[in-house]
């Protein structure tokens, strides 16, 4: 089982960022969870499947529709810091 946390800069409060990436996770099988910062970035931390949080990687580059991603910061995490389900602060 792999952890990661993800620093998401861009257009992406606002637009359903954080749902979407809930739903997009949970698809995915992983927990954690996806949170706006107060800088205007949203943090997600995500633990799984080491292909699944690649997969969730990839898919942040460009997030929902109505999103604008200009950059993804990715740096790992320890797994036992995250708890059950996926949830949205």
């Amino acid at each position: 089982m792999a952890a990661a946390r993800f620093l998401v800069d861009g257009r992406v409060q606002g637009v359903a960022f954080r749902a979407h990436t809930r739903d997009e996770a949970l698809r995915l099988g992983l927990r954690g969870y996806a949170r706006n910062l107060p800088d205007g970035r949203v943090e997600v931390v995500a633990c799984g499947d080491a292909q699944h949080i690649d997969t969730l990687a990839t898919w942040l580059q460009h997030g929902p529709p109505l999103a604008r991603v200009q950059a993804v910061e990715r740096q790992a995490v320890e797994r036992e810091a995250i708890g059950e389900g996926f949830f949205t602060a």
